[in-house]
């Protein structure tokens, strides 16, 4: 079982991450874990805090010679907003007066935070709450990315839409209704998602979400999107029906869920196929180079809670920021009358950055399943299992059911 544990407030010291239960000798360096880093803080339409942070992992542990050692990892990531915070988010008592936050922000934890933790100053809730926290998770989720590569699966992502605004041809649709070539690669997907500034796969779309991100800026307003996270040579098997926690898209959705601004997941055509004939909704078996496959792949490559090894296809919904330079309307809770929401520095669109925290989340947990199926003390040792698996399923099917 792997772990991932994250601590640090957004404008703490720092952020830190434990990462436990991956076997040794997996290659992973500093330089890989800075790119997934440095690949989150991208797109157009980013806040401040972007301009003054440039995040960078200290790995302190679990790593000798560029290969895990099979012991827990443990990384930092500095906050270099920190020495413009020492005062109020300091650990000490402090003799200056600091501000008292009162005005929660609606669509934030703001008020529910202090409401379950008796909390008198809503800054407790900002902190811990904030999306900030997911630097860490990004960068604990390289460790699975890395590891996954090492069997020939990648992870990518991009941007469906922004603001309603949709490609003429939408990728995504391909991806469902075609039976995706061998040399598919999810992390092609991104490199190509990367080359735009808001992670989209059309120019014309790129034009006009930048334009739409523009109107949004004057208007004081924040917009949200729909990201698309794609995982590729994924083996059968990777899964359950036999309980209902151990199925992967159950997996895959309390992950996702789990993002901040994240309100809607779905897996291969999801909502969509509730409307249509179930004749249009299922993938038909076929064989196709002597392999049992499908023509299409509705399904997102998971069936009955297990991977069909079809591409993974994960399409989340973010809803558009919550904090906005022309609040809406909130209460001040130390008069309980009516006001505008406070300000707080923030992004006014964050949906590529989200897109790259979900192929984190994604990879975490198809590691978590290729160790739970594969095991393994050892890269190595994982590795042999996975390859006497993939070299005799077929076989095993041959021999159970064809005579």
């Amino acid at each position: 079982m792997i772990r991932l544990l994250t601590a640090g407030e957004s404008h703490g010291k720092a952020l830190s991450v434990i990462i436990e239960g991956f076997p040794s000798n997996i290659p992973l360096s500093k330089e890989f874990i800075d790119n997934q880093l440095r690949r989150r803080q991208m797109g157009y339409g980013r806040g401040g805090r972007m301009k003054i942070e440039t995040d960078q992992a200290e790995i302190l542990s679990g790593v000798r010679f560029v290969k895990t050692l099979g012991s827990p990892i443990a990384l930092n990531i500095i906050n270099s907003d920190w020495e413009n915070w020492t005062t109020p988010m300091s650990h000490t008592k402090v003799k200056e007066k600091v501000e008292k936050i009162t005005v929660p922000r609606p669509g934030h934890a703001d008020l529910r935070g202090i409401s379950k933790y008796n909390f008198n100053d809503i800054r407790n809730s900002i902190e811990r709450s904030s999306a900030r926290e997911t630097a860490a998770r990004v960068a604990g989720s390289t460790i699975a990315k890395r590891f996954l590569e090492e069997f020939g699966i990648s992870v990518g992502s991009y941007v469906e839409s922004i603001g309603n605004i949709y490609p003429k041809n939408n990728f995504t649709e391909k991806l469902l209704e075609n039976n995706i070539r061998k040399d598919f690669s999810a992390q092609k997907l991104a490199d190509q998602a990367d080359q735009s500034e808001v992670r989209v796969l059309d120019k014309e779309q790129e034009k006009k979400i930048i334009r739409k991100i523009q109107t949004a800026k004057k208007r004081g307003d924040t917009l949200g999107g729909n990201i698309v996270v794609v995982a590729s040579g994924i083996p059968v098997g990777l899964g359950s029906y036999m309980h209902f926690d151990r199925k992967l898209d159950a997996a895959i959705g309390f992950e996702f869920m789990s993002i901040n601004a994240i309100k809607g997941v779905e897996i291969g055509s999801g909502f969509t196929s509730a409307d249509l004939f179930g004749s249009k909704s299922h993938d038909e078996i076929i064989l196709k180079e002597n392999i049992l496959s499908r023509k299409s792949n509705r399904a997102g490559g998971i069936e009955g809670g297990i991977s069909t090894g079809l591409p993974i296809i994960v399409r989340a919904a973010m809803k558009p920021i919550a904090t906005l330079m022309q609040p809406i309307q909130t209460i001040d809770l130390s008069t309980m009358k009516s006001i505008k929401a406070r300000r707080e520095r923030s992004d006014f669109v964050a949906v590529p950055a989200c897109a790259v925290i979900g192929e984190a989340a994604l990879a975490w947990v198809l590691a978590k399943f290729m160790l739970e199926k594969f095991g393994g003390d050892s890269l190595e040792e994982t590795k042999e299992n996975f390859k006497n698996y993939n070299n005799k399923l077929f076989t095993r099917i041959r021999k159970n059911f064809f005579n």
